[in-house]
C-alpha cells in the first residue's frame, strides 16, 4: 500500500461538478493499494498517519500528530500511484490491484483512520475526480507499508 501525504490548509474532491468530501486544516491523502495488500498494510498506515508528528508546535517545530493538531483528513484513492513508467510511454498499472479487491480495503483503511478518533472525508472510489488542495508548508511524504 502507498500513500502520498500532504498537509494542508483545506482541500476538496469533486465529482461531476459536485463536492463529495471537503476538509479545512488535516492531510490529503493520495492511496494506491496493490496485489498483496491485506487489512495488516491499512492498518499499519492508518496507525502511522494518525501519529506521525508533521504538525507544528509553538516553537515552529513539527512536534503533533493530527490527532493532536485537531487535523482532519480528506482521502482519495489513487491507483495510478502503482503505474511503472519505466518502458514505453504509456504507463503500466499491473501493479495496481483490481477495483473488486481495492475498494474493499480502501474502505477498511479509512475506517481505520476513523476507529484511530480521525474525521474522514473520501472521494468517491472508481470516478473521475477533481482534487482541489493548498499544501501547507509544502509538507508531502510518501509512505509504504512495505
Amino acid at each position: 500500500m502507498k500513500v502520498v501525504l500532504q498537509r494542508t490548509k483545506q482541500a476538496s474532491v469533486e465529482v461531476n461538478n459536485e463536492v463529495v468530501g471537503s476538509i479545512e486544516a488535516g492531510l490529503t491523502l493520495l492511496v494506491g493499494i496493490t496485489h498483496e495488500d491485506t487489512n495488516d498494510d491499512a492498518d499499519y498506515l492508518a496507525e502511522k498517519i494518525a501519529h506521525l508528528r508533521i504538525f507544528e508546535d509553538e516553537n515552529g517545530k513539527m512536534n503533533h500528530s493530527i490527532l493532536e493538531a485537531g487535523g482532519q483528513i480528506l482521502s482519495v484513492s489513487q491507483f495510478t500511484l502503482y503505474g511503472d513508467c519505466r518502458k514505453g510511454r504509456r504507463p503500466n498499472f499491473m501493479e495496481a490491484a483490481k477495483p473488486e479487491q481495492a475498494e474493499p480495503l480502501y474502505q477498511y483503511f479509512n475506517n481505520a483512520l476513523r476507529q484511530r478518533g480521525l474525521h474522514v472525508e473520501t472521494g468517491s472510489f472508481g470516478a473521475m475526480m477533481n482534487v482541489a488542495l493548498v499544501n501547507d508548508g509544502p509538507v508531502t511524504l510518501i509512505l509504504e507499508s512495505r
